[in-house]
């Protein structure tokens, strides 16, 4: 019966590597049943390319040093995303349990690499609520944006609270009403500035003329009081953070009903 992942490439000493157990068969079998088959099919075969490369690179595979672990997924980083790079450390510390080694891939030096991994790819997660601080606002660049059939896509390379760069992806859809849709706005402030690289939002200088530097968290603040006097609202109440998912919201019960209406 074969076990849940199978262990390709020479055992080199270690704890538990000369040690058989007259029911590891049952034991193996009871270890597959505890994961599903698609995710042991991928184990099975990022295993097999681990020991593929440390065959290329005289290295042993089981046990696996933490420099040899550290290593290769620093190799694979070129071509792999950090999911898969991921999904390939915990094929090789499932290989290592199954015959009871420690797990390389908790090593200290493992978990750095990774980390700077991260860092400089990123592995963005897509974030379904469009909510924006004014920092990652005016950090954004044109190449961040994406424009689809279902609306525009902002990616978020940075963030006071990712702070390991991971990035994420925020959908905005298109609005039911044109003049205040946020998708169509930004088309529209695109084809106005006439920029097809470099900063999102820019500065428009007393001439009506698109400035080519970025807008700084000032900007956006200033941008908001103004937005918010215009609509009648007490303007002292609104600064960049009012951006922030529920400050609006809360603001406006605060200012309690207008014009008559709540």
């Amino acid at each position: 019966m074969s076990g849940p992942l199978e262990v390709i490439g020479p055992v080199t000493g270690g704890k538990g590597a000369d040690i058989v157990p007259p029911s590891l068969d049952r034991a193996r079998e009871f270890a597959r049943q505890s994961k599903a088959e698609n995710t042991l099919r991928g184990y099975r075969a990022d295993w097999r390319d681990f020991c593929t490369w440390c065959e290329s690179h005289a290295l042993s595979p089981l046990p696996a040093a933490p420099e040899t672990v550290a290593g290769y997924i620093a190799e694979r980083a070129g071509r792999l995303k950090v999911g898969s790079i991921q999904r390939r450390l915990n094929a090789i510390a499932e290989a290592h349990k199954a015959t009871g080694l420690d797990s390389p891939a908790t090593a200290g030096m493992v978990r750095n690499t990774l980390k700077g991994i991260r860092r400089t790819l990123g592995t963005a997660a897509r974030q379904k609520a469009p909510t924006l601080t004014r920092s990652e606002l005016v950090g954004l660049d044109i190449a961040d944006c994406a424009f689809g059939k279902d609306g525009l896509t902002v990616m978020l390379r940075w963030s006071k609270t990712d702070q390991d760069g991971a990035g994420r992806k925020i959908g905005i859809p298109y609005g039911s009403n044109p003049e205040t849709c946020p998708v169509r706005t930004v088309q529209a402030w695109l084809a106005e500035a006439g920029a097809g690289a470099g900063p999102l939002f820019r500065s428009i200088n007393r001439h009506g003329q698109v400035q080519p530097g970025r807008l700084s968290g000032i900007d956006v603040a200033r941008v908001v009081k103004k937005l918010a006097q215009r609509a009648g609202l007490d303007a002292t109440a609104y600064a960049g953070h009012s951006l922030r998912a529920g400050h609006a919201t809360s603001a406006q019960r605060l200012q309690g009903p207008r014009n008559g209406r709540s």
